[in-house]
Parts: C-alpha cells; sequence; structure tokens
C-alpha cells in the first residue's frame, strides 16, 4: 500500500460556515476556511442555502445539495478556486 498517497489525501472531519465563509476541520486538526466567493454557486447563494454544508466522499469533498455544488477538499487545501479573492470596497 502507497502510504504517501494517503498522507497526501486531505480528509475534512468537519465542515460550518458563518459570515459568508466556508470551513473545514482536517483529519490532522488543522481547520481553514474560505470566502464563498470564491465559487460562482456559493457567491450567490443564500446564506441558508450557504449553511447546508454537507461532508461526502468519506470527507473528500463539501456537498451544497440545494446548490448542486461540490468542492474537493484538496482543491480547497491546495488554494484551487474558481474566482480571485475580492477586492476590499474602497474607502
Amino acid at each position: 500500500m502507497n502510504h504517501t498517497a494517503v498522507e497526501l489525501d486531505p480528509r475534512a472531519i468537519s465542515a460550518w460556515t458563518a459570515d459568508r465563509m466556508v470551513f473545514v476541520e482536517l483529519t490532522d486538526g488543522r481547520q481553514i476556511g474560505f470566502p464563498a466567493a470564491r465559487f460562482r454557486l456559493l457567491a450567490t447563494a443564500s446564506d441558508d442555502a450557504l449553511a447546508e454544508v454537507e461532508l461526502c466522499l468519506n470527507g473528500a469533498a463539501l456537498r451544497w445539495e440545494t446548490l448542486d455544488e461540490d468542492v474537493t477538499v484538496r482543491g480547497i487545501v491546495e488554494g484551487r478556486f474558481q474566482l480571485p479573492l475580492p477586492m476590499p470596497l474602497a474607502a
């Protein structure tokens, strides 16, 4: 068995949202988050729809059933997003 491949495959044990951010807790104890605005469907989702995040594929992906959106945990960890970071509003 190739243990390196298993170690490089990040998995989530929980996922939640707060203030238009999506957070995941990984099996190695890290917690990471990203703005919902980094994905097209999540950016326009209501707060209620965004909060319906579930883990699927044994923690390898996040799923929003009502939005029909899937995001891989590996992609999140590697920083692969559909959209650039939103620019802050001018003061």
